[in-house]
């Protein structure tokens, strides 16, 4: 019509246009509920499997900087692909935009280039920079730095942040009154090395960029310092170059996967140590590979369940089969709970006070109080599935930080009114002078230095 009028109706054909509106606008208005009866009878009295069933149709999900998937349901024939990979036990959220899982047919996983000749690397460095000695006061001890952390993302249960928080304070106090350094990390280094491995990349970070520290403290997130005073035996550890929390026969003679416990050790700042961290790295990357070590842990250790490879059944895996060289330069510690299991003291902390505290000196004994209460099986943040109810995980946590706390307070004239709650009542005499010099307990967490001497 438009090749023929100008693009234009003629005005009779406008008019007739006109006078028909109302008669479209109807059926314009009809046609919907027409169409939408017909999809109903069709829904109702249509074949189970129809083409069109919405629940046979290919799911879609869209990952961002990843291609599109097309997630084939069961009722839709998918295309044949190679088996894929058991799933490894990390979470949604940690492994939440990080690259593919290293593959079996991968080459074998390294934390980085080889570094060789690190020690005398690090004397010269030492000898140049005679301002950062490694050896610090008092008495002389090798200097530390504790290392902890936690996971980049927020905790998914409310509460977790909060215990975080206490776990660090924990930590923090500690440091101060015994004059060593910390330092706290929350993020993965390596994509690969998440979960239990995480802490490998970055002692290896933290080894190269100080070679002032002479040893290194990794405690757990869940492991909470509960005797306030407690110094280490520096000089016990001075010929090796890892402390652990075991027992030797349980280790190579049973090779128990909880002959050692890796969540509170030292580790030396050397070539060996670098060396063991190269050694363990291979056993840990995310996915196929973490399963299949795994699976070679619950064959060769006694008592393992088949999980996905841990870090400290690779370090009890690399003692037992290579003791010439990593034994030598290990200590396994069992004198003092370097790392005590939770469960056997969270419900006797009233008890230990009770007794009061050992003597210096007195590291054996049961009435010792434990350095360090480790909540295995509890997760503050909850990210994986706790091994022991939540509840008492929780209790037993609040327990050990007011324990320790309490120690703090006191030099400040206060104390938790139970180890049950946070409310805190007043226990020391406000006399507006120096500290008493007959309490050498307080004056030693107060002032490290200080050894107080009872007037004559």
């Amino acid at each position: 019509m438009r090749e023929h009028h100008g693009g234009k109706a003629p005005a009779s054909i406008r008019r007739h246009y006109r006078r028909c509106a109302p008669a479209a606008q109807t059926s314009n208005i009809a046609a919907p509920f027409i169409l939408l009866a017909l999809c109903v009878l069709y829904l109702i009295f249509a074949p189970t499997h129809s083409y069109l069933d919405l629940a046979a149709l290919p799911r879609i999900r869209v990952e961002f900087n990843q291609p599109v998937r097309i997630l084939a349901s069961a009722t839709v024939p998918a295309t044949p692909t190679a088996a894929a990979p058991a799933p490894s036990n990390a979470t949604d959220d940690e492994d939440s935009g990080l690259p593919p899982s290293r593959q079996l047919t991968d080459p074998p996983y390294s934390l980085g280039r080889a570094i060789l000749d690190y020690d005398a690397r690090r004397s010269a460095w030492l000898a140049a920079h005679p301002e950062f000695p490694t050896r610090v006061p008092p008495g002389g001890r090798p200097r530390v730095l504790v290392v902890t952390g936690s996971p980049p993302a927020r905790c998914p249960d409310p509460d977790g942040d909060h215990l975080l928080l206490r776990a660090f304070k924990n930590k923090a106090d500690y440091c101060r009154v015994h004059g060593l350094e910390v330092f706290y990390n929350t993020a993965f280094l390596d994509a690969e090395m998440s979960g239990f491995w995480a802490k490998l990349p970055l002692l290896r970070a933290l080894m190269l960029a100080h070679p002032e520290t002479e040893l290194f403290w990794w405690v757990d997130s869940d492991a909470v310092f509960t005797d306030m005073l407690f110094e280490l035996p520096w000089e016990r550890y001075e010929r090796h170059n890892l402390v652990l929390h075991g027992w030797p026969g349980k280790v190579f003679e049973e090779k128990s996967w909880v002959g050692i416990n890796t969540g509170s050790f030292l580790i030396r700042n050397c070539q060996w140590s670098l060396d063991l961290l190269d050694a363990l790295a291979p056993m840990g990357p995310r996915g196929p590979v973490r399963d299949r070590y795994g699976e070679l842990f619950a064959r060769e250790l006694s008592g393992r369940p088949p999980f996905e490879a841990d870090d400290q059944s690779a370090l009890i895996y690399l003692l037992v089969t290579q003791r010439s060289r990593w034994g030598d330069k290990t200590f396994l510690e069992g004198t003092y709970e370097l790392n005590g299991f939770w469960e056997g003291i969270v419900d006797r902390y009233e008890e230990l006070r009770r007794k009061g505290r050992p003597g210096d000196g007195d590291l054996g004994g049961d009435g010792r109080w434990p350095l360090v209460t480790h909540f295995v099986g509890c997760k503050p943040c909850r990210r994986y599935a706790d091994s022991y109810p939540a509840d008492r995980c929780r209790r037993g946590m609040e327990r050990a930080f007011n324990f320790a706390d309490d120690q703090i307070l006191r030099l400040y004239g206060f104390q938790h009114e139970s180890l049950n709650t946070t409310a805190v009542q007043r226990v020391g005499n406000e006399t507006g002078g120096p500290l008493d010099a007959d309490d050498e307990e307080l004056a030693r967490l107060l002032h490290p230095k200080f050894r107080a001497v009872k007037p004559t």
